[in-house]
């Protein structure tokens, strides 16, 4: 059984369920807010089962385009014969993700990823400086660089089949350097000379170890008061409209709030809370390279086009990630998905040694939680307004988590949210 909190009549008591990224930010905003916290996660603070650990490590303001593209759908037949592509579905799961599938691809027309970009630009802009200020708070202001990134091409024609993704980010105010294949080699001297175009994005930043920033926030919050609990929850008990427990398998937990920041996972606590959304776990495969930075490295964080991964240069090392998979959430990694990260890095940086010692290279996969229309699910809960949902921020979870948790603080606190969350309302589906 959970011991019962001990909670003040000056003081609500808040219960967050998830201590990834969204779940520490809003949990310190929450403590900003004068409110008793408690974090509830089966995993430790950054471990590599949590998939804020494994993520690129970008604050990208401009990660405003939603990953669908128009027209994917023509490409679905090819996505399931090629276990190995850049987006691969799994047989046994389609008949699940369909309902999901059909609602994401027919998301892919241009107005509407206007509308979804314009919508996430609300939460990504100033990322860097927003993240800046809270890992300073935490002590570890060095895990954040605020110096920019790139994104590389082959050519300025290759540059210009992305126009309408760029396009977009700049009716947004995203603003851009382009850089030729001379400047581009000069910065990024190990890069493969191919690449002979890029643009810089300068209101970006980067984390340099992200499971290590995970743990300073978890530690910063406690040291203000908040409580961890290792549990999984199972649901709530509502009374009147009001919550009273979150419910798990050692028993309940008392509180007066909660929040459901429990990433892939959120879908069967957000039914629980009143609301069925189409959230799916999106599989993301990294491969680091350690022990190489003498002979070769990412200078800057960069978007390799041609491939569709992030390479970024960590504290650990090297890290090439990306790929999109669609399994059921407990089914096997697929390591060859990594070895295509550690391959491409290979071709990128060509300095590299083609043999890798196997102790140099380290393969990891994750679970980003991903709505069927880009777009995360921010907002109270039908069944009781003492439940906020924050969860479904697929590829940018990093990046918007700081303004996340300073908006789950507010609807806590009954505040107004600091921008408008109806694209974001988990009951839109």
């Amino acid at each position: 059984m959970l011991p019962s909190a001990s909670v003040t009549s000056s003081s609500q008591h808040a219960v967050i369920i998830g201590g990834g990224a969204i779940g520490l930010m809003s949990a310190i905003h929450a403590l900003d807010q004068g409110l008793q916290v408690t974090l509830l996660d089966f995993n430790e603070a950054g471990s590599e089962e949590a998939s804020s650990y494994g993520n690129a490590g970008w604050l990208s303001a401009h990660s405003v385009m939603p990953p669908v593209e128009p027209g994917m759908w023509k490409k679905v037949p090819g996505f399931l014969l090629d276990p190995l592509g850049p987006l691969a579905i799994r047989w046994r799961y389609l008949p699940r993700l369909t309902p999901w599938l059909l609602r994401n691809l027919a998301s892919a027309r241009r107005e509407r990823m206007r509308s979804t970009a314009r919508a996430l630009r609300s939460l990504t802009v100033d990322a860097r400086l927003l993240h800046q200020e809270v890992a300073q708070r935490a002590g570890v202001g060095h895990l954040i660089d605020i110096s920019g990134v790139l994104h590389v091409y082959r050519s300025r024609e290759h540059f210009k089949g992305d126009a309408f993704g760029w396009g977009v980010r700049r009716e947004l105010g995203v603003t851009w350097t382009e850089l030729d294949g001379a400047e581009l080699r000069h910065r990024e001297p190990d890069l493969d000379p191919a690449y002979d175009f890029a643009v810089q994005v300068d209101e970006t930043g980067h984390c340099l170890n992200p499971g290590a920033y995970m743990q300073a926030l978890d530690a910063y919050a406690q040291s203000r008061g908040a409580r961890r609990v290792q549990g999984k929850a199972l649901g709530f008990r509502i009374e009147g409209g009001r919550l009273r427990a979150v419910r798990t398998a050692e028993g309940e937990l008392a509180c007066d709030l909660a929040v459901i920041a429990a990433g892939a996972q959120s879908k069967v606590l957000a039914a629980q809370a009143g609301d069925r959304v189409q959230l799916e776990s999106e599989r993301g495969y990294h491969a680091t390279i350690a022990g190489q930075t003498k002979v070769a490295t990412a200078r800057t964080p960069m978007m390799i086009a041609d491939h569709k991964v992030i390479a970024t240069q960590m504290e650990g090392g090297l890290r090439i990630a990306g790929q999109v998979e669609f399994a059921s959430f407990d089914a096997a990694p697929d390591w060859r998905r990594a070895a295509i990260m550690r391959d491409i890095a290979l071709k990128a940086f060509p300095k590299l040694p083609r043999d890798l010692p196997a102790a140099d290279v380290k393969f990891w996969m994750g679970r980003r939680p991903s709505t069927s229309d880009g777009m995360p699910c921010i907002g109270y809960a039908s069944a009781s307004r003492d439940i906020v949902h924050a969860y479904g921020h697929s590829h940018i979870g990093l990046t918007c988590s700081v303004r996340t948790g300073r908006i789950v603080a507010q609807l806590l606190a009954g505040l107004p949210p600091e921008i408008d969350l109806q694209a974001f309302s988990p009951q839109r589906f």
